[in-house]
């Protein structure tokens, strides 16, 4: 019977969004549901190009309809729109294309490039993997695939946008339209000053990128999907040979190149079943008093009002990803108290590189204030100190012009100084 067995039985239970999330219930006792989260809509905005606005429309409407003929959407004229959003200052792939030579005749190889996707000729090349440093040590691989690759997936990210945006809940937040981390630790900073939480489970997942189980992921967009050709083009993306630094071409069986444009999107629907829909329709209903999750990616906080309702979640929470390939990272999962009628303790922590912690604010009155992250501020601050002394040799302007640029990068994301978190 083997893994077809076992994610057949398991995905009849995640069929429709609209349908209760069962799985995984053991340890979460029964109890009176306390609320609900509905889908988080997005309207699809006027100037949406007319073949995404109407499937946005007809997924936000039918929340059971499985989309048949999306391959066939990947034209020229998409591309075409596609090509004014793409990063034309990224690295090149394998092929040292870039995006000013493809731009020279950029008429001719759009239309070629959609007559491939057309006879179904087309096909990917392969990922260049480097690697970047960070902060915690060690280095992070990232995945820059082709220029042509990333066209199509920029694409294909659209197509997936239009439909997951009508299904993603509230809870999310990474790599969505008009959310970012600060709206997240903001909108958590909210619910923990104003709601009845008083225990925190912070979590993340050990190498979430390098292992997203393909088979699974395929299976879930096949929830909404039925077309094989778009979802054989997926998979293809999926087992795209990676070409590492030392010249090896490395052949994944897991997960998705961190820098792949639609990696993100597909993250997001791994997640979206794995994690959300859990949470919402099955952990939520079985606490005794309030819970929320908030999720950033592979980033995620859950508030309690109950700590034996935090302590269950926790000791659930990992039978849960194991069953779709994920692990918790022990050294970044805990549980704290985090709670204004126990002044004695620690109450602060961090996410998505800012600092939660309660204050007292000008009136006394105990508040949920945010800064930036200790580790993140001297992180930053060692950057800014190697970046002055290799530029000492910039003539003036020039060395305050870039000085600033980098500044304003770091107030942007992270900059702020000791506020309250809405």
């Amino acid at each position: 019977m083997g893994k077809a067995h076992y994610m057949g039985k398991d995905l009849t239970e995640v069929r429709s969004p609209q349908r209760k999330l069962m799985p995984d219930t053991v340890g979460l006792e029964q109890h009176e549901p306390t609320s609900t989260t509905a889908p988080c809509v997005v309207l699809p905005p006027a100037s949406m190009q007319s073949s995404l606005r109407g499937i946005a429309l007809r997924a936000q409407t039918c929340k059971d309809h499985r989309f048949r003929d999306l391959y066939r959407n990947l034209d020229a004229n998409l591309l075409q729109r596609c090509w004014r959003d793409l990063n034309k200052r990224a690295a090149s792939g394998v092929d040292e294309v870039t995006a000013q030579a493809y731009e020279q005749d950029l008429t001719a190889n759009i239309e070629a490039l959609a007559e491939r996707l057309k006879t179904k000729r087309y096909r990917t090349k392969l990922v260049r993997r480097c690697y970047i440093p960070k902060d915690s040590g060690g280095e992070r691989p990232l995945g820059i695939p082709a220029l042509e690759d990333k066209l199509v997936q920029l694409a294909c990210a659209k197509l997936l946008g239009a439909i997951y945006e009508q299904d993603f809940l509230p809870v999310s937040y990474g790599y969505r339209p008009a959310r970012g981390a600060k709206d997240a630790v903001g909108d958590l900073g909210f619910n923990l000053q104003y709601g009845r939480f008083g225990h925190v489970v912070e979590a993340d997942i050990k190498g979430f990128f390098d292992t997203i189980d393909h088979d699974w992921l395929l299976e879930m967009l096949s929830l909404r999907i039925d077309d094989r050709a778009f979802l054989n083009l997926i998979r293809k993306w999926l087992k795209a040979g990676i070409l590492d630094t030392d010249g090896q071409v490395l052949h994944p069986v897991t997960g998705t190149p961190q820098g792949g444009i639609v990696s993100p999107i597909l993250a997001n629907v791994y997640l979206h079943y794995a994690l959300d829909l859990w949470f919402e329709r099955v952990v939520k209903l079985r606490c005794g008093g309030q819970a929320i999750l908030i999720r950033y990616t592979d980033d995620f906080v859950c508030a309690f009002q109950y700590q034996h309702d935090a302590k269950r979640f926790y000791r659930v929470l990992p039978k849960r990803l194991q069953k779709f390939g994920l692990q918790v990272a022990p050294e970044k999962t805990r549980i704290l108290r985090f709670s204004r009628f126990h002044p004695g303790l620690p109450r602060r922590f961090a996410f998505l590189g800012f600092e939660l912690y309660w204050r007292l604010d000008w009136r006394g009155e105990l508040r949920v204030m945010k800064r930036t992250a200790r580790k993140k501020l001297q992180s930053a601050k060692r950057r800014m100190k190697e970046w002055i002394r290799a530029n000492r040799h910039l003539r003036g302007r020039q060395f305050v012009l870039e000085l600033n640029r980098k500044l304003v990068g770091h107030y942007n994301y992270s900059g702020c100084g000791a506020t309250n978190s809405r």
